[in-house]
């Protein structure tokens, strides 16, 4: 449909979809109104004398745009025994988000735009919500980016600094500058110190409580200042991903002409060395969480606008590969699906308000990564939304989690605050804890990459 023929249906004033009675998290504030859907887009907030052929009663509960994941580990190819695309956005949904970014460390390694192509296909078959997939940078595919980037459907390009394996790991200055200059949208950047990791490794002495002091904050800091300098050096804008330090967290909001600030879930949730000792190799992560002092300086960077996007870094093992004894057990958690929930529960706790948490997972991620259409409650958006009852109380239980590696570090916790419906281009597809209908997602559009057609 053209945007002629949907101005025209538009006077009829007869919507696919009312969601009556919700409290909206507008762009304007929180406003208690009746919304209208006509095809995949916001027709009208404000619906008197609307008739429509669904109506969805959200009275007494909150309709947020729609959560958007921008860090997810959903293994395929090559590492689908313990999570693959078709579960890990069941998950999503399942969580209240309707969209993922997916990262290039599967096997193969997405460096390539066949690569890149196999993870489009397998989403356009098997994602339950939205989708953008990140290729590595690396010296294997260096002098290929800037094309690479541009490909419909690639979220741009990741580059690890420490912790990956093999092409991905690219820890070089030289290297760093090079790909910085290969290219021109944001870089997201896995930002440790892999030299001062291997010096470090042997601190570990076999204990998983030694985490956070073989990943140390100088580990974060030190690589986080050199991709800040050189990226100055090569005029290209960063988004540095899963900030888990007071330290860079203070030293990054001197860089906001640059550079855009992920956090987790998980760094402002759990804290060392508590978790290690309740949960042992289940709370391990890179970078680590810390103690309460970083946590505090993550919260900070919260409040004072240093932090631009919530990412679960939903990155799965089974529970046999965590039994392993450390440091031989892989760092990585499930976390999308318990994302909302978890910071929905930190709202409760008057930790930041629901507006801010919109900030967050909705309207800052379509700005910083220029997503067509998403990210705001306003006629003519994409219909993607999550509504939430901030009220409820639930109990976060394994036998909820949809990943196939089958936990969850928030097993047993009792948070305020739960997705009840998930709402992705007009169409309802979950509810009640109830996945509804067969997998839909479409491609996330970016403003940014030239040869995007137009999609409306």
């Amino acid at each position: 449909m053209t945007a002629q023929q949907w101005l025209k249906r538009l006077t009829h004033q007869d919507a696919d979809l009312i969601i009556h009675g919700a409290e909206l998290v507008t762009p304007s504030g929180i406003v208690r109104e009746n919304i209208a859907v006509i095809d995949d887009r916001i027709a009208a907030i404000g619906t008197e004398g609307w008739s429509c052929q669904y109506r969805l009663d959200a009275t007494g509960l909150h309709l947020l745009p729609g959560v958007i994941d921008t860090q997810v580990h959903f293994r395929e190819p090559g590492l689908t025994h313990k999570e693959d695309i078709a579960l890990g956005s069941k998950g999503a949904v399942l969580g209240g988000v309707t969209g993922f970014f997916e990262m290039p460390n599967t096997n193969p390694l997405t460096l390539s735009a066949d690569c890149l192509q196999a993870k489009l296909d397998s989403a356009a078959e098997n994602s339950y919500c939205n989708y953008a997939f990140y290729i590595g940078g690396s010296a294997a595919n260096l002098g290929q980016l800037a094309e690479l980037e541009q490909l419909p459907g690639c979220a741009g390009i990741k580059v690890f600094m420490g912790s990956s394996f093999g092409d991905l790991l690219t820890e070089q200055d030289e290297l760093l500058l090079k790909i910085l200059h290969d290219g021109r949208r944001r870089v997201a950047i896995h930002a440790e110190d892999e030299a001062r990791l291997r010096e470090r490794k042997a601190l570990t002495a076999g204990k998983v409580e030694n985490h956070p002091l073989w990943r140390d904050a100088e580990s974060a800091l030190l690589a986080t200042k050199r991709i800040v300098a050189l990226a100055e050096q090569a005029n290209r804008p960063l988004h540095i991903l899963h900030i888990s330090t007071a330290d860079e967290m203070a030293y990054l909001a001197a860089f906001k002409h640059r550079v855009t600030v992920e956090t987790t879930p998980h760094h402002l949730t759990l804290v060392a060395p508590d978790c290690y000792q309740q949960l042992g190799s289940l709370a391990q992560m890179n970078p680590p969480v810390r103690d309460q002092a970083h946590q505090q300086g993550l919260w900070q960077g919260i409040a004072d606008g240093t932090v631009d996007v919530l990412g679960s870094d939903h990155a799965p093992h089974t529970l046999d590969e965590k039994s392993r004894p450390y440091p031989d057990s892989p760092s990585g958690m499930t976390g999308v699906q318990t994302l909302l929930p978890v910071m929905l529960n930190h709202v409760a706790k008057g930790r930041l308000s629901l507006q801010r948490l919109v900030d967050l997972t909705s309207s800052n991620p379509a700005r910083v990564f220029g997503l067509v259409g998403k990210g705001r409650i306003a006629a003519g958006y994409d219909a993607d939304f999550t509504l939430v009852d901030i009220k409820a109380k639930r109990t976060i239980d394994n036998s909820w989690i949809a990943s196939k590696a089958g936990w969850t570090p928030y097993h047993g916790d009792t948070v305020t605050g739960w997705p009840i419906a998930t709402i992705i281009a007009g169409r309802l597809v979950m509810h009640s804890d109830e996945l509804l209908g067969p997998p839909r997602g479409k491609p996330f559009v970016f403003s940014d990459i030239h040869n995007n057609k137009e999609p409306r």
